[in-house]
Parts: structure tokens; sequence; C-alpha cells
């Protein structure tokens, strides 16, 4: 499980002549295993922030630890294995490969780690399985709807066992149902253990996260436990 600890990481963009400030000395520690909603408006620094803790950009200031250690200082290699073997990304535009089947796309990870076929085939089956779609293992994403490629991310995202998953809007491109099953499969993975951060606009979804950190012109407004702690049992997701 990936415990985070941000200590004013900043972020500046060149732009033309201009500097601009993404983020500005954002400070927040999450424990292993929390569930976590990143929101804000457009511009915010949601989207920054989000790179930042996937590793897939750098700030320009600050410290970011994972797990007690201190990424910041590691190398391009390094950094590319940390994000391979403990962070799994979801994105609202689900990002598979379109010539690939639904068990080539779980399994790309396994094959950039230098996974064997055989085992390589079995774990996606086990992935697909997982999120109920053993039937679909051969389809490619033009066969499947907006849900089916939402739950092949999420198998991708999960293959590795990271101990931290980033959602990125993943419901922003499902319909309400749809929308609803896809957040409670993200939950029941954080039961199990695995940290859980989302971002988004959709306070609907935001509200189900136990704690919510909000952003405002790039700097962390707010830090507060959600509504969802005293969710009645039985309150379907994004209602």
């Amino acid at each position: 499980m990936a415990q985070i600890e941000l200590d004013g990481v900043s972020r500046i963009f060149a732009l033309g002549g201009a500097k601009v400030r993404a983020l500005a000395a954002v400070t927040a520690h999450i424990e292993a295993g929390e569930y976590v909603a990143i929101m804000g408006p457009s511009g915010s620094g949601k989207s920054t922030l989000l790179n930042i803790l996937g590793l897939l950009d750098h700030p320009s200031a600050g410290r970011y630890r994972l797990e007690g250690r201190d990424v910041t200082t590691l190398s391009a290699d390094e950094l590319a294995t940390v994000r391979r073997e403990r962070i799994g990304f979801i994105f609202q535009s689900f990002h598979l490969v379109p010539r690939l089947t639904a068990a080539e796309n779980v399994a790309l990870p396994l094959l950039l780690a230098g996974v064997p076929p055989a085992i390589r085939a079995q774990r996606a089956s086990d992935a697909l399985a997982r999120v109920g779609l053993a039937s679909r293992a051969g389809h490619r994403p033009d066969e499947l709807s907006g849900g089916q490629r939402q739950r092949i991310a999420i198998a991708r995202a999960t293959i590795m066992k990271p101990a931290m998953l980033l959602a990125d809007e993943p419901t922003g491109n499902l319909d309400r149902h749809t929308g609803r099953e896809v957040t409670e499969l993200l939950e029941s993975l954080n039961a199990a253990g695995t940290t859980l951060i989302v971002i988004t606009h959709d306070p609907a979804l935001g509200r189900r996260a136990r704690r919510q950190l909000l952003m405002i012109d790039g700097a962390l407004s707010d830090d507060r436990a959600s509504m969802a702690n005293r969710r009645p049992p039985g309150l379907s997701a994004c209602a």
C-alpha cells in the first residue's frame, strides 16, 4: 500500500516569456490504503498534481516521498520502474490500444515487464474474470461498450498489483448506471487495501471518497473528511 508525502511541491511551466505556476507549494500526507478525491475547477492544478503523483512529471521545487522513498531524486529508468510496479493509471478516455484484444490490452504491462507469454495469458485471463469480462477476452475496444472498456482499463491498471491507483475522471465518459458500477469496482479495490486517488470535478463522485483535497489556483485550499464517512449503508454510488 502506498504512503504519499508531498512537502512544498510546486510546478512552474514556461509559457512564451512568462512563467506559469501550476502548483504552489502543495503539502499533503496520504496514508496507505486511503480513498481520496482531488477536486477543483478546470485550471486548478488537479491534472498537474496527478502527473506528479504518477511520476509522469517532476516538481520544480519541493519533495515527493512515495512509500518512504524520495522519488524526486530518482533517475528516469528508476522512475519508470516505480511507475510500472507500484502505480496504476485509469483515464477518462480509457487509453486502450485499438488493434489489441481485451486480453492483450490487459497483458500489456506484463509484456513490458518481460513476463513469459504463458504467465501473461493466465494473469490477463484472471484479471478479466475479476472485472466480469472473461467472455470478452478476444474482443477489440471498438467491439465493447464504454463501461466494458473502462473495466478493461481497470484490469490493466491492476494486473501488476500496484500499491496506488490514480483515476482521472474515471466515470466522465460513462452513463450514470455504468459510472456507478465502475465506481463500486474501484471502491472494492480500495477496500482490499489499494490506495485510491480519484481526480474529479464531479461533486457526487468526490463525496464518495473518505477525504477530499480541494485545489484552487494551484494551491491546496482545503483538506477535509468527506460526508461519505457517514453515508448510510446501501446508498448507491454517485447518488
